[in-house]
């Protein structure tokens, strides 16, 4: 026999089994599973499981998946720097939270530059999102309690505006009145 089996010292010494290591900070874990989200939804608006008169919102659409986005991947940065779960040294975090700004300003901003056609609280609304960002973006690189707490009262004014459209959406859809949300900056 070639083989033969471990003695019970032999047992001790092994060496353990080797576990692969998960990669390092994937965003595809999160990434994945809303791309795959928004594909059944498209493919069920093409094979018409939906009636062609809910198509055509795809601003709306590409709104609310943005913000979705940033809440998702905000919640996630902020446990996972408070948990360490991404391994990042606490030297790196405030780099880590100014890379993440940074990128959902990019982001945002092009959404406002967008939405100019659209009724002027929609643009009011997302150039106060980018300004809360930029305001703790600057707050977050300089370790500033006043430039954050001015960030803290510009996110009040977007929620302000939030709050007006969701009554205007929550008036039409009880067959009542729009409310006036401003003529667009750019008409035609």
């Amino acid at each position: 026999m070639s083989t033969r089996e471990l003695a019970p010292d032999d047992v001790a010494t092994a060496p353990p089994p080797a576990v692969p290591l998960p990669l390092a900070g994937d965003p595809l874990v999160l990434g994945l599973p809303c791309f795959i989200v928004g594909s059944v939804a498209l493919g069920l608006v093409l094979v018409t499981y939906v009636p062609a008169t809910a198509i055509g919102q795809s601003l709306v659409s590409a709104v609310l998946g943005i913000f979705a986005g940033f809440w998702l991947s905000y919640s996630a940065l902020v446990l996972g720097l408070t948990h360490n779960w991404f391994g990042v040294a606490a030297g790196d975090a405030v780099k880590t939270q100014e890379l993440f700004l940074i990128s959902w300003i990019v982001t945002i901003s092009l959404l406002t530059i967008a939405t100019p056609r659209l009724p002027l609280a929609f643009t009011v609304l997302f150039a106060l999102v980018d300004l809360a960002l930029i305001l703790v973006l600057l707050a977050t690189a300089n370790a500033s309690v006043g430039t954050q707490k001015l960030a803290g009262v510009v996110v009040f004014a977007f929620v302000a505006v939030g709050c007006y459209l969701f009554i205007n959406v929550a008036s039409l859809a009880t067959g009542g009145k729009a409310l006036p949300l401003g003529p667009p900056i750019v008409r035609g």
